[in-house]
Protein backbone atom coordinates (compact mmCIF):
# COMPACT_ATOMS: atom_id res chain seq x y z
CA UNK A 1 0.00 0.00 0.00
CA UNK A 2 1.02 3.49 -0.66
CA UNK A 3 1.79 5.71 2.34
CA UNK A 4 0.29 9.48 2.23
CA UNK A 5 2.62 10.25 4.62
CA UNK A 6 6.20 11.73 4.38
CA UNK A 7 8.13 11.82 7.65
CA UNK A 8 10.52 14.28 8.16
CA UNK A 9 11.68 15.84 11.26
CA UNK A 10 13.12 19.70 12.34
CA UNK A 11 14.29 21.41 15.40
CA UNK A 12 11.51 23.70 16.61
CA UNK A 13 11.53 26.71 18.65
CA UNK A 14 15.16 26.71 20.85
CA UNK A 15 13.54 25.54 24.11
CA UNK A 16 11.38 22.74 22.39
CA UNK A 17 12.72 19.09 21.52
CA UNK A 18 12.88 17.64 17.96
CA UNK A 19 9.11 17.36 16.87
CA UNK A 20 7.67 15.39 14.10
CA UNK A 21 5.67 16.58 11.10
CA UNK A 22 3.48 14.36 9.44
CA UNK A 23 2.62 16.09 5.93
CA UNK A 24 0.12 15.00 3.80
CA UNK A 25 0.80 15.25 0.38
CA UNK A 26 -3.06 15.81 -1.04
CA UNK A 27 -3.32 19.22 0.53
CA UNK A 28 -1.66 22.49 1.44
CA UNK A 29 -3.76 25.37 3.06
CA UNK A 30 -3.08 28.92 4.00
CA UNK A 31 -3.40 27.78 7.95
CA UNK A 32 -0.41 24.53 7.51
CA UNK A 33 -2.24 21.29 7.61
CA UNK A 34 0.61 19.28 8.96
CA UNK A 35 0.85 17.59 12.19
CA UNK A 36 3.11 18.25 15.14
CA UNK A 37 3.78 15.01 16.94
CA UNK A 38 5.96 15.69 20.73
CA UNK A 39 9.03 13.50 20.81
CA UNK A 40 7.78 10.85 22.65
CA UNK A 41 4.65 9.60 21.61
CA UNK A 42 3.62 5.84 20.69
CA UNK A 43 0.71 5.48 18.64
CA UNK A 44 -0.25 1.23 18.92
CA UNK A 45 -2.27 -0.68 15.55
CA UNK A 46 -5.92 -0.93 16.70
CA UNK A 47 -7.16 -4.17 17.20
CA UNK A 48 -9.00 -4.07 13.63
CA UNK A 49 -5.61 -3.28 11.71
CA UNK A 50 -7.35 0.11 10.66
CA UNK A 51 -5.07 2.45 12.00
CA UNK A 52 -1.69 4.35 11.96
CA UNK A 53 1.03 2.94 14.30
CA UNK A 54 3.40 5.13 14.45
CA UNK A 55 6.30 5.17 17.29
CA UNK A 56 8.58 8.22 17.76
CA UNK A 57 11.61 8.68 19.97
CA UNK A 58 14.75 11.17 19.67
CA UNK A 59 16.86 8.46 17.90
CA UNK A 60 14.97 6.62 16.09
CA UNK A 61 11.65 6.86 13.92
CA UNK A 62 9.60 3.78 12.56
CA UNK A 63 5.99 3.91 10.85
CA UNK A 64 3.73 1.29 9.72
CA UNK A 65 0.34 1.69 8.14
CA UNK A 66 -2.36 -1.05 8.29
CA UNK A 67 -3.90 -2.93 4.73
CA UNK A 68 -6.99 -1.32 5.24
CA UNK A 69 -7.77 1.10 2.77
CA UNK A 70 -7.76 4.33 5.13
CA UNK A 71 -5.64 5.25 7.94
CA UNK A 72 -6.94 6.61 11.05
CA UNK A 73 -4.86 8.34 14.02
CA UNK A 74 -4.80 7.63 17.81
CA UNK A 75 -7.22 10.28 19.22
CA UNK A 76 -5.57 10.66 22.54
CA UNK A 77 -2.15 11.58 20.41
CA UNK A 78 -2.47 14.86 22.75
CA UNK A 79 -3.89 13.44 25.90
CA UNK A 80 -0.61 14.51 27.92
CA UNK A 81 -0.20 17.93 26.32
CA UNK A 82 1.66 20.34 28.39
CA UNK A 83 1.07 23.64 27.11
CA UNK A 84 2.88 27.13 27.59
CA UNK A 85 1.82 29.60 25.01
CA UNK A 86 -2.26 29.36 23.84
CA UNK A 87 -4.52 31.29 21.54
CA UNK A 88 -7.36 32.01 22.62
CA UNK A 89 -10.87 32.78 19.95
CA UNK A 90 -14.09 34.36 20.58
CA UNK A 91 -17.45 33.44 20.14
CA UNK A 92 -20.67 34.63 18.95
CA UNK A 93 -21.33 37.74 21.24
CA UNK A 94 -17.35 39.15 20.93
CA UNK A 95 -19.37 40.89 17.76
CA UNK A 96 -18.87 44.82 17.53
CA UNK A 97 -18.87 47.99 14.82
CA UNK A 98 -15.72 48.53 13.48
CA UNK A 99 -14.18 45.49 13.81
CA UNK A 100 -11.60 44.23 10.55
CA UNK A 101 -10.54 47.65 10.19
CA UNK A 102 -7.13 47.80 11.67
CA UNK A 103 -6.54 44.72 9.51
CA UNK A 104 -7.15 46.17 6.50
CA UNK A 105 -3.26 48.03 7.00
CA UNK A 106 -1.96 44.22 6.60
CA UNK A 107 -2.11 42.24 3.33
CA UNK A 108 -2.89 38.79 4.26
CA UNK A 109 -5.27 40.10 6.69
CA UNK A 110 -7.48 42.20 3.95
CA UNK A 111 -7.45 39.15 1.73
CA UNK A 112 -9.03 37.07 4.61
CA UNK A 113 -11.62 39.29 3.91
CA UNK A 114 -11.39 39.11 0.06
CA UNK A 115 -11.71 35.58 0.27
CA UNK A 116 -14.63 35.63 2.45
CA UNK A 117 -16.76 37.73 0.24
CA UNK A 118 -16.74 35.33 -2.20
CA UNK A 119 -17.74 32.53 0.11
CA UNK A 120 -20.48 34.36 1.54
CA UNK A 121 -21.84 36.77 -1.31
CA UNK A 122 -21.90 40.28 0.70
CA UNK A 123 -19.01 42.47 1.43
CA UNK A 124 -18.49 40.84 5.06
CA UNK A 125 -15.96 43.89 5.72
CA UNK A 126 -18.57 46.58 5.19
CA UNK A 127 -20.92 45.25 7.40
CA UNK A 128 -17.99 44.65 10.57
CA UNK A 129 -16.67 48.21 9.69
CA UNK A 130 -20.66 50.07 9.26
CA UNK A 131 -22.89 48.03 10.73
CA UNK A 132 -25.67 48.33 10.79
CA UNK A 133 -25.69 46.96 14.43
CA UNK A 134 -28.70 44.56 14.13
CA UNK A 135 -27.22 43.29 11.02
CA UNK A 136 -24.22 42.33 12.29
CA UNK A 137 -25.74 40.87 15.56
CA UNK A 138 -27.26 38.08 13.34
CA UNK A 139 -26.59 34.79 13.62
CA UNK A 140 -25.78 34.08 10.55
CA UNK A 141 -23.58 37.19 10.21
CA UNK A 142 -22.37 37.27 13.11
CA UNK A 143 -20.58 33.96 13.09
CA UNK A 144 -18.71 34.68 9.90
CA UNK A 145 -17.76 38.13 10.78
CA UNK A 146 -16.07 36.87 13.93
CA UNK A 147 -14.28 33.40 12.40
CA UNK A 148 -12.70 36.01 9.63
CA UNK A 149 -11.90 39.11 12.31
CA UNK A 150 -9.96 36.70 14.43
CA UNK A 151 -7.93 34.91 11.72
CA UNK A 152 -7.34 38.39 10.40
CA UNK A 153 -5.92 39.33 13.55
CA UNK A 154 -3.22 36.88 13.56
CA UNK A 155 -1.88 38.19 10.91
CA UNK A 156 -1.69 41.75 12.74
CA UNK A 157 0.12 39.85 14.81
CA UNK A 158 2.39 38.35 12.68
CA UNK A 159 4.10 41.87 11.34
CA UNK A 160 4.41 43.22 14.72
CA UNK A 161 7.78 43.13 16.09
CA UNK A 162 8.22 39.32 17.55
CA UNK A 163 4.86 38.51 16.32
CA UNK A 164 5.92 35.37 14.05
CA UNK A 165 7.78 34.21 16.87
CA UNK A 166 4.55 34.30 19.34
CA UNK A 167 2.88 32.32 16.58
CA UNK A 168 5.57 29.69 16.49
CA UNK A 169 5.24 29.43 20.23
CA UNK A 170 2.03 28.55 20.32
CA UNK A 171 1.21 25.18 21.94
CA UNK A 172 -2.75 24.69 22.74
CA UNK A 173 -5.32 26.42 21.35
CA UNK A 174 -9.08 26.93 21.91
CA UNK A 175 -12.12 29.20 21.16
CA UNK A 176 -15.45 30.03 22.75
CA UNK A 177 -18.59 28.12 21.09
CA UNK A 178 -17.84 28.91 17.20
CA UNK A 179 -14.25 29.85 18.41
CA UNK A 180 -13.17 26.51 18.15
CA UNK A 181 -13.22 26.64 14.93
CA UNK A 182 -11.19 29.10 14.25
CA UNK A 183 -8.77 27.51 16.56
CA UNK A 184 -8.95 24.43 14.25
CA UNK A 185 -8.52 26.46 11.34
CA UNK A 186 -5.57 28.21 13.06
CA UNK A 187 -3.91 24.43 13.91
CA UNK A 188 -4.77 23.22 10.25
CA UNK A 189 -7.24 20.93 10.99
CA UNK A 190 -8.84 22.48 7.55
CA UNK A 191 -8.51 25.19 5.00
CA UNK A 192 -9.80 29.08 6.23
CA UNK A 193 -12.14 28.16 3.31
CA UNK A 194 -13.78 24.81 4.26
CA UNK A 195 -13.77 26.82 7.94
CA UNK A 196 -15.50 29.69 6.78
CA UNK A 197 -18.24 27.57 4.55
CA UNK A 198 -18.44 25.30 7.62
CA UNK A 199 -19.11 28.42 10.07
CA UNK A 200 -21.46 29.86 7.25
CA UNK A 201 -23.36 26.67 7.17
CA UNK A 202 -23.44 26.69 11.20
CA UNK A 203 -25.04 29.98 11.46
CA UNK A 204 -27.62 29.35 8.84
CA UNK A 205 -28.93 25.94 10.57
CA UNK A 206 -28.47 27.79 13.91
CA UNK A 207 -30.67 30.29 13.41
CA UNK A 208 -33.46 27.94 11.60
CA UNK A 209 -33.40 25.88 14.34
CA UNK A 210 -33.73 28.96 16.62
CA UNK A 211 -36.67 30.53 14.24
CA UNK A 212 -38.13 27.05 14.66
CA UNK A 213 -38.95 27.66 18.45
CA UNK A 214 -39.15 30.51 20.85
CA UNK A 215 -36.26 30.48 23.15
CA UNK A 216 -33.55 32.83 24.11
CA UNK A 217 -29.78 32.73 26.62
CA UNK A 218 -29.28 34.62 29.52
CA UNK A 219 -26.49 35.43 31.07
CA UNK A 220 -25.90 34.88 35.03
CA UNK A 221 -23.64 36.10 37.05
CA UNK A 222 -23.00 35.73 41.02
CA UNK A 223 -25.39 32.37 41.17
CA UNK A 224 -24.19 28.66 42.01
CA UNK A 225 -25.36 26.87 39.09
CA UNK A 226 -26.74 24.23 41.21
CA UNK A 227 -29.95 27.11 41.85
CA UNK A 228 -31.11 27.36 37.93
CA UNK A 229 -32.70 23.94 38.26
CA UNK A 230 -35.34 24.84 40.56
CA UNK A 231 -37.30 27.45 38.14
CA UNK A 232 -37.50 24.09 35.60
CA UNK A 233 -40.53 23.30 38.35
CA UNK A 234 -42.68 26.54 37.33
CA UNK A 235 -42.48 25.56 33.41
CA UNK A 236 -43.66 23.22 30.67
CA UNK A 237 -41.69 20.86 29.37
CA UNK A 238 -40.87 22.81 26.21
CA UNK A 239 -39.61 25.88 27.88
CA UNK A 240 -37.33 24.47 30.60
CA UNK A 241 -33.47 25.47 30.80
CA UNK A 242 -30.64 24.06 31.41
CA UNK A 243 -26.88 25.55 31.39
CA UNK A 244 -25.15 26.19 28.41
CA UNK A 245 -22.02 27.77 28.45
CA UNK A 246 -20.21 26.86 31.80
CA UNK A 247 -17.97 29.97 31.75
CA UNK A 248 -16.41 30.12 34.96
CA UNK A 249 -17.38 30.09 38.59
CA UNK A 250 -20.73 31.72 39.46
CA UNK A 251 -20.82 33.19 35.92
CA UNK A 252 -22.90 30.94 33.52
CA UNK A 253 -24.55 31.25 30.28
CA UNK A 254 -28.44 29.35 30.75
CA UNK A 255 -30.74 28.87 27.33
CA UNK A 256 -34.18 27.96 27.29
CA UNK A 257 -37.85 28.40 25.91
CA UNK A 258 -38.73 31.92 26.21
CA UNK A 259 -41.26 31.27 29.87
CA UNK A 260 -38.29 29.11 31.32
CA UNK A 261 -35.73 32.55 30.51
CA UNK A 262 -37.96 34.49 32.17
CA UNK A 263 -38.43 32.47 35.47
CA UNK A 264 -35.02 32.04 35.55
CA UNK A 265 -34.33 35.85 35.73
CA UNK A 266 -37.19 35.97 38.27
CA UNK A 267 -35.02 33.01 40.43
CA UNK A 268 -31.94 34.42 39.76
CA UNK A 269 -33.01 37.72 41.26
CA UNK A 270 -34.71 36.61 44.53
CA UNK A 271 -31.49 34.35 44.88
CA UNK A 272 -29.58 38.26 45.16
CA UNK A 273 -27.46 37.17 41.67
CA UNK A 274 -25.19 40.06 40.49
CA UNK A 275 -26.53 40.72 37.19
CA UNK A 276 -28.66 38.68 34.23
CA UNK A 277 -28.11 40.26 30.88
CA UNK A 278 -29.85 38.33 27.96
CA UNK A 279 -27.56 37.23 25.06
CA UNK A 280 -27.71 39.20 21.78
CA UNK A 281 -28.10 35.32 19.90
CA UNK A 282 -30.79 33.91 18.29
CA UNK A 283 -32.10 31.15 20.64
CA UNK A 284 -30.94 28.67 23.19
CA UNK A 285 -27.94 27.78 21.61
CA UNK A 286 -25.78 24.26 23.09
CA UNK A 287 -29.47 22.77 24.00
CA UNK A 288 -31.81 20.33 22.67
CA UNK A 289 -33.65 23.62 20.94
CA UNK A 290 -30.86 22.93 18.34
CA UNK A 291 -31.20 19.47 17.30
CA UNK A 292 -32.84 20.42 13.89
CA UNK A 293 -29.07 22.06 13.21
CA UNK A 294 -26.79 18.81 13.92
CA UNK A 295 -27.80 16.70 10.71
CA UNK A 296 -27.34 19.68 8.41
CA UNK A 297 -23.77 20.25 10.30
CA UNK A 298 -23.22 16.26 10.10
CA UNK A 299 -23.85 16.16 6.31
CA UNK A 300 -21.46 19.51 5.81
CA UNK A 301 -18.80 17.89 7.86
CA UNK A 302 -19.17 14.78 6.14
CA UNK A 303 -18.13 16.16 3.30
CA UNK A 304 -15.26 18.52 4.28
CA UNK A 305 -11.47 17.52 4.67
CA UNK A 306 -10.76 18.02 7.86
CA UNK A 307 -6.86 16.76 9.42
CA UNK A 308 -5.39 16.37 12.38
CA UNK A 309 -4.68 19.24 14.10
CA UNK A 310 -0.76 20.07 14.33
CA UNK A 311 -1.11 21.36 17.56
CA UNK A 312 -3.99 20.48 20.82
CA UNK A 313 -7.37 21.90 20.13
CA UNK A 314 -9.60 21.86 23.28
CA UNK A 315 -13.16 20.79 22.58
CA UNK A 316 -16.22 22.29 23.95
CA UNK A 317 -17.87 19.66 24.43
CA UNK A 318 -15.36 17.62 26.87
CA UNK A 319 -12.41 19.88 27.35
CA UNK A 320 -10.14 17.43 25.75
CA UNK A 321 -7.78 17.76 22.29
CA UNK A 322 -9.05 15.22 19.48
CA UNK A 323 -6.77 14.12 16.54
CA UNK A 324 -8.73 11.34 15.04
CA UNK A 325 -10.63 13.58 11.64
CA UNK A 326 -13.61 11.56 12.10
CA UNK A 327 -13.65 11.98 16.02
CA UNK A 328 -13.46 15.84 15.45
CA UNK A 329 -16.33 15.93 13.09
CA UNK A 330 -18.82 14.09 15.30
CA UNK A 331 -17.40 16.69 18.21
CA UNK A 332 -18.18 19.57 15.88
CA UNK A 333 -21.87 18.10 15.49
CA UNK A 334 -22.27 17.26 18.48
CA UNK A 335 -21.42 20.57 19.83
CA UNK A 336 -24.45 23.19 19.10
CA UNK A 337 -26.72 20.96 21.91
CA UNK A 338 -23.54 20.12 24.42
CA UNK A 339 -22.77 22.63 27.05
CA UNK A 340 -19.69 24.52 26.85
CA UNK A 341 -17.17 23.30 29.14
CA UNK A 342 -15.11 26.42 29.24
CA UNK A 343 -14.79 26.68 32.76
CA UNK A 344 -13.20 23.41 33.00
CA UNK A 345 -10.91 24.05 29.85
CA UNK A 346 -9.56 27.45 31.48
CA UNK A 347 -8.20 25.38 34.77
CA UNK A 348 -7.13 22.63 32.89
CA UNK A 349 -4.70 25.02 31.32
CA UNK A 350 -3.65 26.67 34.15
CA UNK A 351 -3.25 23.93 36.31
CA UNK A 352 -1.00 22.17 33.49
CA UNK A 353 1.16 25.27 33.74
CA UNK A 354 -0.02 27.16 31.23
CA UNK A 355 2.14 30.78 31.32
CA UNK A 356 0.93 32.91 28.34
CA UNK A 357 -2.25 33.20 26.18
CA UNK A 358 -3.50 35.89 23.29
CA UNK A 359 -7.22 36.51 22.59
CA UNK A 360 -7.04 36.93 19.26
CA UNK A 361 -9.73 38.90 17.89
CA UNK A 362 -13.04 41.35 18.74
CA UNK A 363 -13.44 41.89 22.30
CA UNK A 364 -11.77 40.87 25.70
CA UNK A 365 -14.67 38.32 27.21
CA UNK A 366 -12.02 35.40 26.89
CA UNK A 367 -9.51 37.36 28.93
CA UNK A 368 -12.40 38.14 31.88
CA UNK A 369 -13.34 34.68 32.52
CA UNK A 370 -9.46 34.25 32.67
CA UNK A 371 -8.95 36.34 35.09
CA UNK A 372 -11.79 35.56 37.32
CA UNK A 373 -10.19 31.88 37.17
CA UNK A 374 -7.03 33.26 38.12
CA UNK A 375 -5.96 37.08 38.59
CA UNK A 376 -2.35 36.56 37.89
CA UNK A 377 -3.14 34.96 34.36
CA UNK A 378 -1.26 36.26 31.19
CA UNK A 379 -3.91 37.26 28.41
CA UNK A 380 -3.03 39.76 26.22
CA UNK A 381 -5.29 40.71 23.36
CA UNK A 382 -4.88 41.19 19.88
CA UNK A 383 -7.46 42.86 17.84
CA UNK A 384 -8.58 43.33 14.30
Amino acid sequence: MRSLLHLTILRTHPLKAHCLILRTTTMATSYSSSLLLPPSVSLNKSRNGSSLGLSVNRSRVSMSVSAGSQTTLNDSLFADYKPSSAFLFPGQGAQAIGMGKEAQSVAAAADLYTKANHILGYDLLDICVNGPKEKLDSTVISQPAIYVTSLAAVELLRVREGGEQIINSVDVTCGLSLGEYTALAFAGAFSFEDGLKLVKLRGEAMQAAADAAKSAMVSIIGLDSEKFSSSNQEVEEADKVQIANFLCPGNYAVSGGLKGIEAVEAKAKSFKARMTVRLAVAGAFHTSFMEPAVSRLEAALASTEIRSPRIPVISNVDAQPHADPDTIKKILARQVTSPVQWETTVKTLLSKGLKSSYELGPGKVIAGIFKRVDKSASVENISA
